[in-house]
């Protein structure tokens, strides 16, 4: 962590204060930012490699509208067999860069029936069923508590001026929780049934862990889902990674307009 810090902080211009991170098949936002900075993360000492496809695997930063932005292209994932110390290392990271508020993006598959394939669906809660936490093992008091509070994990401020945002633009954004699996197989129909016993609305294999790691270290989040998929036994076809991707470019300006505006109007 230090290497990389060390690495970044005199290349980097401005310091960041918010950080995005884009999921599969969302990366365009990235190209929107002035006087762009950009660093493959293979040129970064000790950032994860993200593997999967449709994650172009760089940091931009740069600037919307006068705020500085740092915008992560790619994650990494448990799945790929990173620890969950790798998976939150971006967000540490930039956050000691002078991070103090994320917006993460990830693509989900719809298991409430009122979302529609291409819906951009504001995180209003999760369920971690991933089984592990970035936060197991000795706690570091410099940087949270040892029992973070989650009442609030995805800010109700940042929800409420994403929806005033998203109205202006015409692009409705409902709520719902979001379940975070293991991966990688897609879920059964039967866990899909369970999920929505529990109260999930959306699942997918991210974004919990960085929330949570983001949150021990006081830093206000909030994550918009694509439906880019309906979970498992909703419709009669198979799920693919291929139609993650279609449906994900489908929406690209929706969500690059959406981010666009939102990001300079975030009380930080």
């Amino acid at each position: 962590m230090d290497q990389a810090i060390d690495y970044l902080a005199p290349r980097i211009g401005a310091r960041p204060e918010v950080g995005v991170v884009l999921g599969s098949g969302l990366g365009a936002f990235a190209d929107e930012l002035a006087g762009a900075r950009t660093f493959p993360y293979g040129e970064v000492p000790g950032w994860p490699q993200s593997t999967a496809v449709g994650h172009a695997g760089k940091l931009v930063f740069g600037g919307i509208v006068g705020r500085g932005v740092a915008v992560m292209s790619g994650r990494a994932h448990l799945y790929e067999g990173h620890p969950m110390h790798k998976v939150v290392f971006g967000v540490c990271a930039l956050a000691r860069l002078g991070v103090r508020a994320f917006v993460f993006t990830n693509a989900a598959g719809g298991i409430n029936l009122s979302y529609g394939q291409g819906a951009l669906v504001l995180i209003s809660d999760h369920i971690n069923l991933q089984g592990t936490n970035p936060l197991l093992g000795p706690n570091d008091e410099s940087l949270g508590p040892r029992f973070p509070d989650m009442s609030d994990a995805y800010d109700p401020e940042f929800r409420a001026t994403a929806k005033a945002v998203g109205a202006g633009l015409g692009v409705d954004l409902p709520e719902g929780v979001y379940a975070g699996l293991l991966g990688p197989s897609y879920e059964t129909p039967a866990e899909i049934r369970y999920l929505r016993a529990i109260g999930a609305d959306l699942v997918g294999m991210s974004t919990v862990g960085e929330v949570i790691a983001a949150r021990h270290m006081g830093i206000r989040c909030m994550a918009i889902s694509c439906v880019t998929n309906m979970a498992a036994g909703i419709l009669p076809q198979k799920i693919n990674h291929e139609e993650v991707l279609e449906t994900g470019a489908r929406v690209r300006s929706t969500l690059v307009a959406l981010l666009r505006t939102l990001i300079p109007r975030l009380e930080i």
